[in-house]
């Protein structure tokens, strides 16, 4: 009697330890519990773009519990598409906003909703460094493709050189069906948001020595003059030109451009404060939760810790950097054609990154001489930025 007792009781704690994640847990899940640490810690002690750091590396955090896979996503064989996932799991239902691109213009109706197109409408010249700011999504589409990528993996790790999370997702998600490296089909959408918002989250690191090597100090001291005031008229007739005028060149930039502006529109015309205000809060919200943790939890350890994976990392730091350069330059360039009315240091906000990377204008600007206010004068590159990427990804996308 007490041996089949010792007996059974072994029975169970052996089952118990080879269904345990200690027993199931390979060094590529406990490597990413780290690096979901390492975010966690950006996000929440260094405030480092906390609402979006801070969902993507739980995600991250959960999907590689060893042990957690087959229960919070769900059985899938290696190789088995999204659909072939069997006894789904909670991050398989949230991931249907990825997969199938809704959550990506959904975002941008929020960011429409909260944005003011009023220094880009005022000074239209802003949109010439958001379109400079470009320039790395091209530099490292040639290079994705000179290392090995095909043309539709190269238009997905270029777009992190936009430094627009959304449309980063959007693009590769859209073209994943296509993307090859080296001739063999690659999941390439968790190396590529985590390297867009990260790189997002790090602007301040990566933007302001590039700022101080590019521009002379008696340049960042250049004071502009105040905007002129934008009527409400301009500001409701901007998103329906816009949204016109490039729905007619490039059709498909419109699920992203056409919702930024849609929600613009609901704010500027003063007759949809509740819809505008849904935009901005609740919806916006839920939809960077659901949008983080489903990108954190295609970061699982096994197929994530790849040399392709480091190659598109450190592509996507190649794409931000010149986007950064490339905006610098065209600051420059109209300094002098300006003869010193416009002060370089605005170039580095034509990136998409709103506001992060107008406040480090202004706060690179204020190093200098604290009197010295550039904020509203980088918003309009900023915000031509946004504008800029999503027209970019059409092209991208148009172009494939």
């Amino acid at each position: 009697m007490l041996n089949t007792m010792l007996i059974n009781f072994g029975s169970m704690f052996k089952n118990l330890w080879e269904s345990s994640g200690v027993a199931n847990g390979e060094w590529q899940n406990y490597v990413m519990i780290l690096v979901s640490f390492v975010l966690m810690y950006l996000a929440i002690v260094k405030k480092f773009e906390p609402l979006l750091l801070l969902p993507i590396a739980f995600g991250m955090f959960l999907i590689n519990l060893p042990g957690a896979h087959d229960i919070v996503w769900g059985v899938q064989a290696e190789g088995a598409s999204y659909e072939e996932v069997q006894n789904r799991g909670l991050l398989w239902y949230l991931f249907y906003g990825v997969q199938n691109v809704i959550y990506p213009p959904l975002i941008f109706l929020g960011i429409g909703a909260m944005t003011d197109f009023g220094p880009l409408i005022s000074n239209p010249k802003s949109m010439l460094i958001g379109a400079a700011a470009q320039l790395g999504i091209f530099l490292s589409m040639i290079l994705a493709v000179a290392i090995g990528f095909n043309l539709a993996a190269a238009c997905s790790i270029a777009i992190i050189g936009g430094a627009d999370g959304p449309t980063a997702i959007y693009v590769t998600q859209k073209l994943s069906a296509f993307s090859q490296f080296n001739g063999e089909s690659k999941e390439l959408l968790s190396a590529i948001a985590v390297a867009a918002y990260s790189y997002m989250a790090l602007i301040p690191i990566i933007q302001k020595p590039l700022m101080k090597l590019l521009v002379p100090k008696k340049e960042r001291k250049i004071k502009m003059k105040p905007l002129r005031t934008v009527s409400k008229v301009e500001k409701i007739i901007f998103p329906v030109v816009v949204t016109l005028v490039v729905g007619l060149i490039l059709p498909d930039a419109i699920p992203l451009l056409g919702m930024l502006m849609l929600g613009n529109l609901l704010k500027e015309s003063g007759v949809c404060d509740r819809l505008s205000s849904q935009a901005q809060n609740g919806l916006m919200n839920t939809i960077t939760i659901f949008l983080g943790v489903s990108v954190g939890c295609k970061a699982f350890g096994a197929t994530f810790l790849t040399g392709t994976t480091l190659g598109i990392i450190a592509l996507g730091l190649v794409a931000f950097s010149c986007g950064t350069i490339g905006g610098l330059l065209m600051g420059r360039l109209m300094c002098k054609l300006s003869k010193g009315k416009i002060n370089p240091l605005i170039g580095s906000a034509g990136v998409s990154a709103v506001p992060m990377a107008a406040r480090i204008s202004e706060d690179v600007g204020r190093e200098e001489d604290p009197s010295n206010h550039l904020l509203m004068h980088a918003m309009g590159p900023n915000v031509a930025g946004v504008i800029g990427s999503a027209i970019a990804a059409g092209f991208l996308l148009a172009i494939v």
